[in-house]
Parts: structure tokens; sequence; C-alpha cells
């Protein structure tokens, strides 16, 4: 469930990561840890995310939700790129991990499945396209909902 502040936060953060040609990728806020953690995950359309950008971002995101004090209690302000593990979302992306391990999620089963972890070939407009044990498997995009870099070997899902 995701915390009713995230899309203020988001629309907050937005025009700012804009401003140093960074984008949201993701914002949440973790409220089980003391002080809680307001996490935010920043890209770049190019290249990869450095402690800089994420120091810039951190100091020009702080003034902004300092001033519209939109989280009352003490919390810690996290910036971060999003790292190997995360779902793949844009061409880059897709073009970047071509070759890695991931597991894509269908809302519908597909050939009976839901999962399926494969080695990505890539991505076009109709299907998401998986190396399965030496044969290839076209996904249709419609049925996706997401595909996810995997940290370790492929399983029999």
């Amino acid at each position: 469930m995701t915390h009713p502040l995230i899309p203020s936060v988001w629309q907050l953060a937005q025009p700012v990561a804009e401003k140093l040609n960074l984008r949201i990728v993701n914002v949440v806020f973790q409220t089980n840890k003391n002080p809680p953690v307001l996490r935010i995950d920043i890209q770049k359309e190019e290249g990869d995310v450095s402690l800089d950008d994420c120091e810039m971002m951190s100091r020009a995101l702080e003034e902004v939700l300092d001033a519209e004090d939109l989280i009352e209690s003490a919390y810690v302000l996290e910036i971060s790129s999003p790292g190997i593990g995360n779902i793949l979302q844009t061409e880059r992306e897709f073009t970047s991990f071509k070759g890695f391990p991931v597991e894509v999620a269908t809302k519908t089963p597909y050939r009976n499945k839901t999962k399926w972890q494969g080695t990505l070939q890539g991505r076009d407009e109709k299907s998401v396209y998986l190396n399965c044990r030496g044969k290839i498997v076209a996904i249709p995009r419609d049925i996706v909902t997401q595909v996810q870099l995997l940290d370790g070997p492929i399983s029999s899902v």
C-alpha cells in the first residue's frame, strides 16, 4: 500500500529533478523505520547517476520539502539510483540490460504461466522477448505487468 504523501512528494520532486536533468522513477516513504525514511530514486536519460547528482537533488529537494512543510515529523531524505534488481521501464533500460536474466510478470496467464524467467532479448511494440532455455518466447506487452532484473541465476518458474 502506498503512503498517502507519495503523490504530493512526487509532484514536488518532479520539477526539481527536471531542472537538474534527472527524472524521478520511484518514491517510497518507509514509516516503519525510526526516523522514517523518504527514499527517492532518480535516473538520467543518458549515463549513470553519480553521487554528485544525488547530492544536488537532495539539497534542492530539501529546500522545497522544508518550505512546503509536507512531512510534520522528523525524517531522513535519501536520494539514490534505482540500481540493479529494479523494474525495467524505459527503452534505454531494455537495451542496456539485453542478455541479463529477468523475470516477467503477466496480469493473465500466457501459456499457462504468469511468471516467466529468462534472458532478456528485447522488446518491441507488440512483445517482450525472452530466451527461455534456448527458445525465444514472445510475451505480449499488453499483458505484461512488470519486467524485473534478477540478482541470481534463472530458476524454473
